[in-house]
C-alpha cells in the first residue's frame, strides 16, 4: 500500500493564500491608481492618464515641467529609468509641497501609501519645480557664478587681426 500522506488539505491552503494574495494585491494597486488620479487632478491634468502605463510617466514630468522625454525615458530605458523614475518623484514631492528627501525616499519604498495619502490628502499642487518649467536650465545649480573663461568673454565678436 502506497501512502505517501493526505495532500489534499494542502492543496486548498495553497489555493486559498494564493486568493488572498490576489485580492491584496489588487486592492494596492487600485488604491495606488486611485491617488495618483486624484494627484493629477490636483495639478490639473486628466486623471484618467493615471492609467495609461507610458503617458502616466510623461504626465509626471508635465507636472515637475520637465521636458516630455524624460517621461519616455523613466518609462522605456532600461537601467536609466531607476535614475529618471527617482528624480521625478522627487520633483512630485517638492510640488506638493512635501519635504525631501524623506517623502521621496518613503514614496520610492511605499509608494502605495504615500501617493495615495497625497492625492487623497489636503496637500495642494503648488507648481512645478524643475527649473526648465521656470525658465532655466536643471544645471544652473553646478555652475559657478564666479567662473572666468581662460580665453576672454566668449560672447564678444573675436578680432582676427590681432
Amino acid at each position: 500500500m502506497d501512502n505517501y500522506g493526505d495532500y489534499d488539505s494542502m492543496n486548498g491552503l495553497g489555493a486559498g493564500m494564493g486568493i488572498g494574495a490576489v485580492i491584496l494585491y489588487l486592492a494596492i494597486l487600485i488604491l495606488y491608481i486611485a491617488g495618483l488620479w486624484k494627484m493629477f487632478e490636483k495639478a490639473g491634468k486628466p486623471g484618467w492618464a493615471a492609467i495609461i502605463p507610458i503617458y502616466n510617466f510623461i504626465v509626471i514630468a508635465e507636472i515637475v515641467g520637465k521636458p516630455i522625454w524624460w517621461g519616455v525615458v523613466a518609462a522605456l530605458v532600461p537601467c536609466v529609468n531607476i535614475v529618471f523614475t527617482i528624480w521625478l518623484l522627487n520633483l512630485l514631492m517638492k510640488s506638493f509641497g512635501k519635504e525631501v528627501p524623506l517623502w521621496t525616499i518613503l514614496t520610492v519604498l511605499f509608494g502605495f501609501i504615500t501617493i495615495p495619502i497625497i492625492g487623497f490628502g489636503s496637500d495642494k499642487y503648488i507648481g512645478p519645480t524643475a527649473a526648465e518649467a521656470t525658465g532655466g536650465n536643471s544645471f544652473d545649480q553646478f555652475k559657478d557664478k564666479d567662473y572666468k573663461p581662460p580665453f576672454g568673454d566668449q560672447d564678444k565678436p573675436q578680432d582676427p587681426t590681432v
